[in-house]
């Protein structure tokens, strides 16, 4: 606006229309000023498109938005690649039946990957508002302004008086570039915003994965030891507590039954376990455990799932599969 009306000042006091007045020499002062306003347009260009192609990385719908703006209509809002996801994660758990381990956990992050999803549709509006509009306001107005100024053959006999309007006009890109930094923060601040979102949406992710501890234990008494993925647990999550101490309601029966010293290991199925946390034998039959040592694991036939065989050098015993992360 501002760029506008010294435009029409600038008319005015001329008296002269676009196209009838002759090429006249500028001063160098004029020249630095005129060549300064040509590379403020060129990288504003560049920026404009390269934040377009970053904010929507599908041509298709970058063309699509580009026509609703130039028919003055309202971009219809767009479903992002995350909340489809999460969609079709809790599409996927009603199939699979809500009721199960995995069926759980799928409504539980799809609920999540939809908060994403959602965080960053916030973040393309706010940036297409706050950095985008005034980008493209400034190459679609203001710019076409002092390129017409650029494009003004001015009179001999009037050449002073304009170059002197040219010059201030041309000096009001520094309060663009003021404008422009501005913005820049703005963006920024949104671009920060919404990766801190994505950071806490995940640790509550974490924090709610970290309720359903039992489920993957499950899959490791149904696919064994020996042939399953390694070995996860709320306990792997960051900030995570060490679990509980194991209950084995049939421990009493496991120890007159199961003896430990005349357990065998197999010829295959051991594998080697990290140690996530201490744990303390609770009687001679168990083997106690120091946090990040490495021990070799195994099963024998009816044994609890949630137990395992660990040897370390000469000593052996029952460990608690939920202290454990299984290596590969």
């Amino acid at each position: 606006n501002e760029f506008r009306l010294a435009f029409c000042t600038f008319c005015l006091y001329t008296e002269e229309k676009l196209g009838q007045a002759e090429k006249t020499e500028l001063d160098a002062h004029l020249e630095n000023l005129i060549a300064r306003a040509d590379c403020t347009k060129n990288w504003t260009e560049k920026i404009f498109r390269q934040t377009e192609v970053l904010l929507q990385p599908n041509p298709s719908a970058r063309i699509e938005e580009f026509f609703y703006e130039k028919l003055d209509r309202k971009i219809p809002s767009r479903t992002t690649n995350a909340e489809l996801l999460g969609q079709h994660m809790q599409d996927a758990a009603k199939e699979f039946g809500p009721g199960t381990p995995y069926g759980s956990t799928l409504i539980t992050v799809g609920e999540f990957q939809r908060r994403l999803g959602g965080a960053e549709r916030e973040f393309l509006q706010m940036s297409a508002i706050n950095f985008l509009t005034p980008l493209r306001n400034f190459l679609e107005g203001d710019w076409k302004t002092i390129s017409a100024e650029h494009e003004l053959r001015v009179a001999q006999t009037e050449f002073d008086r304009q170059a002197e309007v040219t010059r201030l006009l041309l000096e009001g890109i520094s309060s663009t570039h003021v404008n422009h930094l501005r913005c820049l923060h703005e963006f920024v601040e949104a671009q920060a915003a919404y990766y801190a979102q994505c950071h806490k949406h995940m640790q509550d992710l974490q924090k709610e994965l970290s309720r359903f501890p039992n489920s993957f234990a499950v899959n490791a008494s149904t696919s064994g030891v020996s042939a399953g993925p390694s070995h996860l647990s709320s306990a792997t999550l960051p900030g995570a507590s060490p679990p509980s101490h194991p209950s084995n309601p049939s421990n009493a029966l496991e120890s007159s039954t199961l003896k430990i010293e005349e357990v065998k290991p197999p010829a295959t199925g051991t594998r080697k376990a990290k140690v996530l946390y201490d744990y303390d034998a609770a009687d001679t039959s168990e083997l106690s455990l120091l946090a990040d040592e490495l021990i070799t694991v195994y099963t024998v036939p009816g044994m609890d799932p949630d137990w395992l065989i660990g040897e370390r050098g000469n000593q052996k015993g029952k460990v608690p599969v939920t202290y454990l992360e299984l290596l590969s």
